[in-house]
Order: C-alpha cells, then structure tokens, then sequence
C-alpha cells in the first residue's frame, strides 16, 4: 500500500529504519552503483527498513529497487518539485510528498534510526552537513556513517581536518560521525547497533 501524505510520520518503532542519502546520478566510477545495490541487499537481508529521498534516478534508484527486489521495507520521501526531475518512486511502502527540501529531510530523519551517506552531490552534501551540524549541537543522537566507496568523501574527510586545524571546529568532529570503506563494513556496524 502506498501512503501520500503532507504531513509528519511518527517513527516506525517495530522496524529498525536506516535513512540513506545518495546521489539521483550514478557518478563515474561502477562501483558506486554496485555499493548502492549491495546497500539495498544489506538492508533487506536484515530485514531494515529503507528511508530514502523517494527519486528512481541514479543511486537513489538504484538503491531503492534493489531493496525492493530483495523483499525489504521501502519509506520514499520527495518534494513537490522533484517529483518529474527525480522520478518519484510511487509502489515504494510508504510514499510522501512533501511541500519542500527542509520537510523532506524532516520527514527522512524523524522516520529513522540511522543515518547513512553514499556517494552524491551537493544535495547529498546538504543532507550530511545538516545530520552533522544538528549532532555539533547535540539535536542529533542518531549514528551518523558516511560510506567513503573508493575514496570518494575523502577530500570531505579533508575539509573537516582543515577546519579542526583553523580552529572553525572542535578536535572531536571527525569523531561525530563514522567511515566505513565497504557495505560489508557497514552492515557489521549497524549490527552492532541493532
């Protein structure tokens, strides 16, 4: 069944949810798509739910039908104004749209219990610097991954280490989140939470 719904989702409390932010392209290298597919696996194999932005274009896509492929729980949340741009996955779980970007993340966080990033763009970067800011100030205690597949995040890795070292950030900040260089790793992570 398909929910569409402006409003706010209380969390899913009998499923273990994991939020995941990820590019709507695919991005150069193979491996990219192969980690997004292997995420979805992971996901299912689990019996986690996915959260995601609710797009079938690019890792996104990728992501959200190899979990559906696999039997797992999908939550799709998109803006209005994404919908053609994105694709709007409709016959995931749960589908909710959403008037803007900010409800969209909203929605996404409340609705998990982890927060992973995989390769992407600036709105994969948006997302993550949001989830790591509300961390800094203590709003977020939910475990933050970020999935640095052949290295793509580490000049992001790099710019937090230039910034603890121009005094812009505490020492502690790379310790607010984790990298994980393989879904294998990840998935060895999340049981440790789980």
């Amino acid at each position: 069944m398909t929910n569409k719904s402006y409003g706010l989702f209380a969390m899913n409390s009998f499923k273990f949810s994991i939020c995941v932010f990820c590019g709507s392209r695919n991005g150069k290298h193979k491996e990219f798509k192969k980690a997004a597919r292997e995420t979805g696996q992971m996901l299912a194999k689990n019996n986690w739910r996915l959260v995601y932005g609710a797009g079938d274009i690019g890792l996104m896509g990728v992501l959200a039908n190899s979990c559906q492929n696999s039997g797992a729980d999908t939550f799709g949340v998109i803006p209005e104004h994404l919908l053609q741009k994105e694709v709007g996955k409709t016959d995931l779980t749960s589908f909710i749209v959403t008037e803007n970007m900010h409800d969209r993340k909203k929605i996404m966080f409340t609705n998990s219990d982890v927060i992973v990033t995989l390769p992407g763009g600036v709105g994969s970067l948006d997302e993550f610097f949001e989830i790591l800011t509300w961390t800094q100030l203590g709003i977020n205690k939910k475990p933050v991954y970020l999935l640095n597949i052949e290295g793509y995040w580490n000049p992001l890795i790099h710019l937090i280490e230039h910034m603890i070292e121009q005094d812009f950030a505490d020492a502690d900040l790379l310790g607010k989140f984790q990298i994980t260089d393989s879904v294998a790793d990840l998935e060895t992570s999340l049981l440790e939470l789980h």
